[in-house]
């Protein structure tokens, strides 16, 4: 017999550890059960390096007796690589083939880099005797908590690909909105930068050069035209006693408010304040709400439907929701739950989710179905964040046009003003 080291919950949701000799894992998760536990996280004992190596048998340290290079990688996994990575293996153990022989397979085909270096890391875990998901947990910059706790009841189910499925399914989606957003995003940051950089241009080289002609003739000039020019001297940099044109703080500006806004959300009290600022805003603030929704309600769906104890798959939902005003409120459900009280109550007295779905996860706990409510919600949630997106783009467009021909007309009036003014007095003078 092997002995098995395990995590498990009992009824009042308070974790235990301990150990149990079986012959496999499926009959350490039923020895587990028998006592009354809910196990989480079930692993065999490793085996020695030294007696692996006088068995013959290649140690932690070992990959078919020769280490193999990742090449020098920085930075984390692509979301792309890792959701083919996910759906390949899944095909793989589908197929029959044992756990590290597909590991080894999608390690050789895949390009230096991030994914390489973890997946060699893996490989060389897994032969030493440790399990997908321990070898997993111990390479953060591929696998995420989220992923690895989904394999870890892979592996106690015995269900490992179809788990690896519904990842690579669950992954795509979430690709997908993001991509979606992202997109929307685009056109009008580029419209704005262009606009950006010819009205700097215009403010440098074009009305510096209607100022002239207004002194020369010695107009009178309007207190819009006098703005302008003002403005214009600043952008430019001609003031008396300017040492920086503002030029610079324009063109440096978006870059610095990115890091400055990023800075501020990095310490928690800016987080939990720009979180709640975001919901706040009008049209912006009912799609980041739509979209966390549906991202929290996808995630903590599929960990249920993957058999992730309800209180772990709550913890790991709250952390990886990415809002705060979201993150609180979970922190509120699962405190309920652990309580032995209802999912439902807590979430509506949060006010964070619209009526229907707090009304769909109710009539889930009531008919066991949470899960599938949660699946529902996220579906329904996708298709709402399409089209507030696409009528995001559709309301953008048109009031960029009246913006930006607002500030050109500006100009126009500013800068015709006094051209008027001249022409009158020309006329008058020779009249």
């Amino acid at each position: 017999m092997a002995t098995f080291t395990y995590e498990a919950m009992d009824a009042t949701g308070k974790n235990r550890k301990g150990s149990i000799e079986a012959n496999d894992p499926n009959e350490a998760v039923a020895r587990i059960r028998a006592q009354g536990l809910y196990p989480t996280e079930v692993r065999q004992q490793k085996v020695k390096k030294q007696a692996e190596a006088q068995k013959g048998v290649p140690g932690a340290g070992e990959t078919g007796g020769k280490k193999k290079g990742g090449g020098m990688s920085f930075g984390r996994v692509k979301p792309k690589q890792l959701t083919m990575f996910t759906r390949q293996l899944s095909t793989l153990q589908d197929a029959g083939l044992p756990l590290l022989r597909s590991l080894q397979i999608l390690e050789d085909q895949a390009k230096p880099g991030q994914l390489k270096t973890c997946l060699i890391s893996v490989c060389e875990e897994v032969s030493g005797g440790s399990s997908l998901s321990e070898a997993m947990s111990k390479n953060p910059k591929a696998f995420n908590k989220l992923y690895v706790k989904m394999v870890n009841a892979g592996e106690i189910g015995g269900v490992l690909d179809v788990i690896l499925q519904r990842l690579a399914e669950f992954m795509e989606k979430a690709e997908k909105l993001k991509r979606q957003i992202k997109g929307a995003m685009v056109y009008p940051i580029a419209v704005i930068s262009v606009a950006v950089l010819i009205l700097t241009g215009i403010m440098v080289f074009i009305i510096p050069r209607f100022e002239e002609i207004f002194t020369d003739f010695g107009v009178a000039l309007p207190a819009l035209t006098v703005w302008l020019t003002e403005t214009s001297r600043w952008v430019a940099g001609t003031n008396p006693g300017q040492q920086i044109p503002g030029a610079v703080f324009i063109l440096l500006g978006i870059p610095f408010a990115f890091v400055f806004w990023k800075l501020i959300r990095a310490a928690g009290p800016g987080k939990a304040a720009t979180d709640w600022m975001i919901l706040k805003l009008p049209i912006f603030g009912n799609l980041v709400k739509k979209t966390v929704t549906a991202r929290f309600s996808r995630t903590l769906g599929t960990l249920i439907a993957a058999g992730v104890p309800i209180l772990e798959a709550v913890t790991i939902t709250k952390e990886t929701c990415g809002n705060y005003v979201f993150e609180k409120a979970l922190g509120r459900v699962h405190d309920s739950i652990q309580e032995g009280e209802s999912f439902a109550e807590p979430l509506r007295e949060s006010k964070v989710c619209d009526a229907i779905v707090v009304n769909m996860v109710d009539v889930g706990e009531e008919t066991g179905e949470l899960d599938v409510m949660l699946m529902k919600i996220a579906d329904n949630y996708d298709e709402e964040v399409d089209v507030a997106v696409a009528g995001l783009v559709s309301l953008l467009e048109p009031l960029m046009v009246v913006v930006l021909g607002g500030m050109v007309g500006t100009i126009v009036v500013a800068m015709f003003l006094p051209l008027v003014e001249m022409i009158n007095s020309l006329q008058g003078g020779a009249v």
